[in-house]
């Protein structure tokens, strides 16, 4: 998951400076005259922030719009020059390495031992990936000013106070020996084609940075940047709102409620980022990209199965970028035999199938974390520390971060602080050290059931839902977490008391939570629902029950399943519990004055709702009316600081169904009855849900004033919704938006046939700007098509035709990674 693209992209979304700034690029010295210039601001913090800001924006335009512009964002390199810039010589391998590539820039790795394989993978990671994974350890280690200036700033003092790296020393030290090796060698691929790749990625140049090395403690300090906790960004949306005399109220209203059959519309999980403040946008954008909010995983048993054996489909959701969140590939060696989806950067298969079983996960949404008020302790409970960001087109900055005893205090960080009166610490179980490395490599090598499990036991953060599906046809669903063992009890509120800290002194994992194997329904699925109940709690915030019940529906009964059937349920948009509340609304309807619902907002709103039938199908128009609607409908009943909290909350509509339960008949008339207009203008500017809900595949430079429209490849009508199999999640939709984040990856494998493997990427391959496999799987996308991953040799060699040998240099060694790059601290 590259925070990099995401977190850049939502900065750059962030602007509101005018199309009418030059294009001529300000020198460092007019920067450094107009930072002296500024020492007047310096006893008015926000004043100062705001200057800054200013400047650095400016900068950052007048910087990157030139060259960006000399960019040809259309596709136009061919394959074979692409796969020209791989140095093949010198290899940092013992032996030679082939890598086949099919005609969409998949890899298939072949080395005779693992750790040439694993830098084969580095070579590859590095080829296709290069400045999205280099993005990716720049957040990780909170050092984003070095590249886009003073906009940044802020971002990395919130990064550096998360300390995402706090654990990172302690898992190396303690990592196997394999562990290791293999992480060397993967770096070793990835400084191969740093030092003798002929050419760099386009963003390095526009940016005027050099790719830097890559160490073993680099892969920690990203693989634990992806680990971010979904309940962060909800918890930093909320914050704001502890301050209201009816918050515990609000609270209760929250995480009382069951999962209910009413659809999560608004997207849940609100902007931290208010206004359009960059550094606010950049934070949003990067606990965004990291929180992972959301994916299906199935799994169906032979006895289900068209062709007699087990079947696994794995369908992510993550933000909705370019380059893509994952790549494809497969590999082999004498311990590794997979096809499936990586993560850029991870040099392990995280969803896919070896020759015996096949896995898929999704967000568990566990009770990771919890935030703590050190408002009462004393200074010298404190710890803190002093770190120098470094900062582009301005002076350093240093910066104290406090640490209590729970952990960092996250409200030092300035945009937090003014949402929280008093200081809160987090506690992150991703702030010991675990090794998720070693468990997903051992996954890539399991063989049964019992080996998965046993392969996942160290596995903490992200906590996971996994699933598993093997060659003798059987399935199953377990847990990959490490939680606290925490009283059953709901809390009270947001910030627990400091005496829960004791809580964290005993954990749980996978083998204590609940699993299932090969149940009578025949088929295992989850879509970040809660999870059956067990000694403790695993979480409080959850998906609705629309995706894991109509994933239940189209995979229950007696009809055998096959690929074809997987891929149709992949691209499902119906929604039957907005059925329920567009009865409720219309039911309200009924009590509007004819001269209302007759009128022409009133017949222009109503009548296509009547005839929805709850599809989210780009055609329809009653999605759009049905969506539109209850927008104002809300914004009217409750008023815009109540819109607020429901925007926060991860599934915002269950607060909508009690408020049409519980709100007396005349207010609820009354707010639909004014909401009326204004729906109606959007139903007579749209017309269909596709016209206003759209899918825009960009480069994160398609946000530059006057040059950023060439970096927009695809901007079309999508079907979908928040809550739909086929998830394209959206905010609140009062009128025409892009898909936030969804569905943007599949795999399949029937595991009757080493070769039925398939995947897809809503996009690309390629991380390289112009480059013809950077959006071409959108169009098999829209096709349902996919591409095949074969496991048996012969069938890999003629499927992908084009190979690259990396020859091994005169030392015929693997290098180890040199130094740390973790950032200065004083």
């Amino acid at each position: 998951m590259s925070w990099g693209a995401a977190a850049t992209g939502s900065f750059l979304r962030s602007l509101s400076v005018s199309n009418c700034v030059g294009r001529k690029a300000w020198s460092a010295a007019d920067s450094r005259i107009l930072a002296h210039g500024s020492r007047a601001f310096s006893r008015d913090r926000s004043g100062m922030r705001r200057l800054r800001t200013l400047v650095g924006l400016i900068s950052l335009i007048a910087a990157l719009g030139g060259r960006a512009a000399l960019l040809r964002a259309k596709p136009r390199i061919a394959l074979a020059t692409r796969l020209r810039n791989i140095p093949t010589a010198d290899a940092p391998t013992t032996k030679p390495v082939r890598i086949r590539w099919n005609d969409h820039q998949v890899p298939f790795i072949e080395a005779e031992c693992d750790e040439d394989v694993a830098v084969g993978l580095g070579v590859v990671h590095a080829h296709l990936r290069l400045a999205q994974i280099e993005l990716m350890r720049r957040a990780a280690y909170g050092r984003t000013a070095e590249l886009i200036g003073p906009v940044g700033i802020e971002l990395d003092r919130f990064l550096r106070t998360m300390d995402f790296i706090r654990a990172v020393p302690a898992m190396e030290a303690t990592l196997p020996a394999e562990t290791r090796a293999w992480l060397e060698g993967f770096a070793a691929g990835l400084n191969h084609v740093i030092a003798q790749a002929p050419a760099v990625p386009p963003e390095f140049r526009v940016l005027r940075v050099r790719p830097q090395p890559w160490t073993v403690t680099d892969l920690l300090a990203i693989g634990r940047l992806a680990s971010a906790d979904f309940t962060w960004r909800m918890w930093f949306g909320l914050l704001r709102h502890r301050r209201r005399p009816e918050w515990l109220k609000l609270w209760s209203r929250m995480v009382g409620n069951d999962a209910a059959p009413l659809p999560s519309f608004a997207g849940g999980a609100g902007s931290i980022a208010a206004g359009t403040d960059p550094g606010a946008a950049l934070m949003d954008g990067a606990v965004a990209a990291f929180g992972r909010a959301g994916s299906n995983s199935f799994a169906v048993s032979a006895g289900r199965s068209k062709t007699g054996a087990a079947l696994m489909a794995s369908d992510p959701h993550l933000p909705i970028v370019l380059p893509n969140l994952w790549l494809i590939a497969g590999y082999r060696s004498p311990s590794y035999h997979v096809v499936g989806l990586m993560i850029p950067g991870v040099p392990a298969m995280a969803l896919g199938r070896n020759r015996w079983i096949a896995w898929g996960g999704t967000s568990l949404h566990a009770a990771s974390s919890e935030l703590f008020d050190v408002g009462d302790l004393a200074d010298h409970e404190f710890h803190e520390r002093r770190e120098t960001i470094r900062v582009r087109w301005w002076p350093d900055q240093t910066v104290i971060v406090r640490e209590a005893p729970m952990g960092p205090v996250i409200t030092d960080a300035g945009l937090l602080r003014a949402e929280a009166p008093r200081p809160l610490a987090l506690r992150w179980v991703g702030h010991q050290p675990s090794d998720e490395m070693t468990a997903l490599l051992k996954v890539n090598r399991a063989r049964s059931w019992a080996e998965f499990r046993e392969a996942l036991e160290s596995f903490a953060v992200p906590a996971q839902n996994m699933i598993c599906a093997d060659g003798s046809g059987g399935i199953g669903q377990a847990m990959a977490a490490h939680l606290p063992r925490r009283p059953t009890d709901v809390p009270k509120d947001m910030v627990v008391p400091r005496e829960a800290h004791l809580h964290w002194e005993d954990f749980v994992t996978g083998h204590d939570l609940p699993a299932v194997w090969n149940p009578p329904e025949g088929f295992v699925a989850s879509a970040n629902n809660r999870p059956p109940a067990s000694d403790v709690p695993v979480g409080f915030f959850f998906s609705s029950e629309d995706r894991i019940r109509r994933l239940r529906t189209l995979l229950g009964g007696d009809a055998r399943i096959g690929v074809q059937q997987i891929v149709a349920i992949h691209h499902d948009v119906l929604v039957p519990s907005a059925q329920i509340l567009r009865d409720a609304i219309l039911d309200v309807a009924t009590h509007l004055p004819p001269a209302v619902t007759g009128s022409p907002a009133g017949r222009t709103v109503l009548d296509p709702i009547a005839r929805w039938d709850g599809r989210y199908d780009a055609t329809a128009p009653g999605a759009l009316a049905f969506e539109s609607l209850l927008y104002h409908f809300v914004q009217v009943l409750n008023g815009s600081e109540d819109m607020a909290v429901y925007a926060a909350f991860s599934d915002p509509w269950l607060l909508v169904r009690e408020d049409l339960q519980t709100v007396e008949r005349p207010r609820l008339v009354d707010a639909l009855q004014r909401a009326l207009p204004a729906t109606a203008r959007v139903i007579r500017r749209y017309g269909t849900w596709g016209a206003a809900h759209r899918l825009r595949l960009q480069h994160m430079f398609a946000r530059l004033p006057l040059i950023g429209r060439r970096h927009v490849l695809v901007d079309a009508a999508v079907s979908g919704g928040n809550d739909t199999v086929m998830k394209t999640a959206h905010g609140f939709a009062p009128k025409r938006h892009a898909v936030r984040y969804g569905a943007n990856a599949r795999h399949i494998s029937d595991l009757a046939d080493l070769d039925a493997n398939y995947a897809v990427l809503l996009g690309g391959q390629d991380g390289w700007i112009g480059s013809t496999t950077v959006v071409d799987q959108y169009a098999l996308w829209r096709r349902r098509e996919m591409i095949s991953l074969p496991l048996r040799p012969e069938k890999v060699a003629a499927g992908f035709p084009h190979l690259t040998v990396l020859q091994p240099g005169p030392t015929a060694t693997t290098p180890a990674a040199v130094g740390p790059t973790l950032p200065q601290r004083e």
